[in-house]
């Protein structure tokens, strides 16, 4: 369930506030595959299920890229802000891949309010997104997410 700030001004005291965790999404080889397809990373650690078990990971893994892009999939289940006539991925700061992410495993993610500013015609948010591999010591993807959303 995500976190609904009513207003921009709303969102503008959220530094510091805890979101999540989303539902679990699996990642299976045909999402690998497919991001291998759009991005033209067909390494084989991604894209060789038969090499890439006999390789270091045990099976194919998820690009880094691909697991930091779930970062879209799972901002909205972190949080919603209202009367906002749209918001926008502004960009990202920084961004790390502590493990990696196995052919068949379940991410889900949490989310932290670095800080939030106004800006002209809205806000700024920045959001620490930390996605975890289900039963994993270390998080799959930890990047901090700038988005604006601008009142209408």
């Amino acid at each position: 369930m995500p976190r609904i700030f009513e207003s921009v001004p709303d969102l503008l005291k959220a530094t510091g506030a805890k979101l999540g965790p989303t539902d679990w999404v699996t990642i299976d080889q045909a999402r690998i595959d497919k991001f291998a397809d759009a991005t033209g990373d067909h390494q084989w650690i991604h894209v060789d299920p038969a090499r890439a078990a006999k390789g270091p990971f045990g099976a194919t893994i998820a690009h880094g890229y691909l697991t930091m892009s779930l970062a879209s999939l799972f901002l909205p289940q972190l949080m919603l802000v209202n009367r906002v006539s749209m918001g926008v991925n502004y960009g990202t700061d920084r961004v790390r891949f502590p493990a990696p992410v196995r052919v068949g495993s379940r991410l889900r993610a949490h989310g932290e309010v670095l800080s939030a500013e106004e800006i002209k015609g809205g806000g700024q948010v920045v959001v620490r997104i930390t996605i975890e591999v289900e039963g994993g010591d270390k998080p799959a993807c930890v990047v901090d997410t700038i988005s604006r959303f601008f009142t209408a």
